[in-house]
């Protein structure tokens, strides 16, 4: 973050250890140190395909970033951050455009310290974290002002996130509540876990997020296509996390249990 937060926490909340927590169990797939036993008991008993899923993540994460810059956005809010793991999405946009202002956003007490001390912005940008739950998209953008301008165009992401918000916690209309904050020409960025690519694995994987208290709500390709009702896809699509790309070089093939998709507001 920037040396003088615009906004900086009085106080931090306090790390619950009894619970696992759905950032610190992406921390251990993506072979993190910052979690907790509760995290690892469920995060070991996950199919394989969690931990693959989980990179595949963070490599679509870093293509649509710079993707993104490279079509001018410099504006970012990013909503279930998860523990920071290099490269950050603002190391990515500010390499390309140095002006970048990054807003991030999650709600593990534990990402808030960890925050604090790793997201530090180059002198002519800016990066910012609100402690916030997904599920106050008022709250995170009446924070967020404060750093990005929403007259101008922002690229929002949620990813890896989607999944922890079932139907009757009314994810798209937390969405719909997001992207109303947002000017015409920003972008959204989206990933899901699949549940029509491999349901055995998808529904163990659920099993066992329930056995620690987390509810995954594992969509088809076409209900994961709902969300982007009344905006722009962008090419290359909707498609699995591997292949989406733009470029010269392709992701290597692989398979992926994770939809991911870019659009554009008109």
């Amino acid at each position: 973050m920037t040396p003088e937060l615009p906004h900086p926490p009085t106080s931090h909340p306090p790390i619950d250890t009894s619970r696992p927590h759905s950032a610190r169990v992406y921390d251990w797939l993506l072979g993190g140190k910052d979690n907790y036993p509760v995290d690892q008991a469920v995060a070991e008993h996950l199919p394989i395909e969690a931990k693959t899923g989980a990179r595949q993540n963070r490599a679509f994460m870093n293509r649509a970033t710079a993707w993104l810059a490279g079509e001018g956005v410099t504006q970012f809010l990013d909503i279930g951050t998860g523990i920071p793991t290099a490269p950050n999405l603002h190391q990515i946009a500010q390499e390309i455009r140095p002006s970048s202002r990054v807003v991030y956003c999650d709600n593990d007490p534990i990402v808030l310290r960890h925050a604090e001390a790793l997201l530090i912005s180059r002198p002519e940008g800016a990066t910012d974290y609100v402690h916030a739950d997904v599920r106050e998209p008022a709250t995170i953008i009446e924070a967020a002002r404060k750093v990005l301008d929403f007259d101008r165009p922002v690229a929002l992401s949620l990813l890896g996130l989607l999944h922890f918000l079932p139907d009757d916690e009314d994810p798209r209309g937390i969405l719909r509540t997001l992207t109303s904050a947002l000017a015409p020409g920003s972008y959204v960025v989206l990933s899901q876990g699949a549940s029509d690519v491999n349901p055995e694995g998808g529904q163990r994987g659920t099993d066992e997020y329930k056995k620690g208290g987390i509810r995954l709500a594992l969509r088809t390709r076409e209900e994961f296509g709902r969300f982007f009702e009344d905006l722009d896809v962008v090419e290359p699509g909707l498609l699995t996390a591997p292949e989406w790309f733009h470029g010269p070089t392709a992701p290597a093939p692989e398979a992926s249990g994770l939809y991911v998709a870019v659009a554009r507001l008109p």
